[in-house]
């Protein structure tokens, strides 16, 4: 057992849908969860760059002392989490491996599809996980570019004629290429399900990234006997900009009244 925290990053918002499947799979974690809502997005970034604001935000996640970090965020888990990785003496765990996982194992047809970012996309690091996991599978990726923002401005609701015109752009395409399933590949996504899975239909099965990291964190912590006793765990946030607005549509993406507030972090010093 070890009650150290958890640490969680993202670009912005979108790795709070994560926290919400750590807190239904591990109620007992502490989390620490930091946004880098200063330079968001991090999707158009070069992989150089990318790796440098991954690094910053792991070093402040581990003044904490945490035991574990999270990447909730497909964009860093599809270009850095390797380096993080071979840097770091705690677990680092990304979206990527467990989406993969899941799935190959769903998928009857062997048509995985997948959107994301476009520097999520221009990795290739689903299309090569997915196909060491099962050469069979064929992948058809998709950047839906607009999807982050158009979500941390609270633009993912049904009936929404924004948001709406822009899924069915993206997604229409795919639609007539006989996907069976599709992969949420990056953690703002959970907010869209319904628009998403409205237009791929009901026989296209949704991969949530963030649930699948959240089991894959579970596992890895009980393989190494890091589990926090029992009891109730709680969230501490953080974000680099606008801790203030932060607040107020974190509880949106938590899908909980927020609990306490969120602390402002000068990113640059770290």
């Amino acid at each position: 057992m070890d009650p150290r925290p958890v640490g969680v990053f993202d670009s912005g918002l979108g790795g709070l849908t994560a926290v919400h499947e750590l807190r239904r799979i591990l109620p007992s974690e502490n989390i620490i969860y930091f946004g880098d809502t200063s330079r968001v997005p991090y999707g158009g970034r070069s992989a150089e760059i990318l790796l440098q604001y991954a690094r910053q935000d792991v070093r402040f996640l581990r003044s904490f002392d945490i035991k574990a970090v999270l990447v909730a965020c497909g964009t860093v888990s599809t270009t850095a989490l390797p380096a993080l990785q071979q840097e770091s003496d705690l677990p680092v765990l990304g979206v990527v491996e467990p989406a993969c996982r899941r799935a190959a194992v769903r998928t009857k047809n062997k048509r995985v599809g997948l959107i994301a970012t476009a520097a999520s996309v221009r990795s290739g690091a689903y299309e090569r996980t997915l196909r060491r996991l099962d050469p069979e599978i064929t992948v058809v990726g998709k950047a839906c570019p607009l999807f982050v923002p158009l979500v941390e401005n609270g633009r993912f609701r049904r009936g929404d004629t924004v948001i709406e015109t822009v899924a069915r752009e993206y997604l229409e395409p795919m639609k007539d290429l006989g996907l069976d399933t599709l992969i949420l590949g990056c953690t703002h996504y959970p907010l869209l399900t319904e628009i998403i899975g409205e237009i791929m239909g009901p026989e296209v099965e949704l991969i949530n990234v963030g649930q699948e990291s959240a089991w894959e964190l579970k596992r890895t912590l009980q393989s190494l006997d890091l589990l926090a006793p029992e009891g109730s765990g709680g969230v501490d946030l953080y974000a680099s900009d606008q801790p203030e607005d932060f607040a107020l549509q974190a509880g949106r993406f938590l899908q909980q009244q927020l609990q306490g507030t969120v602390h402002g972090v000068d990113i640059h010093r770290y």
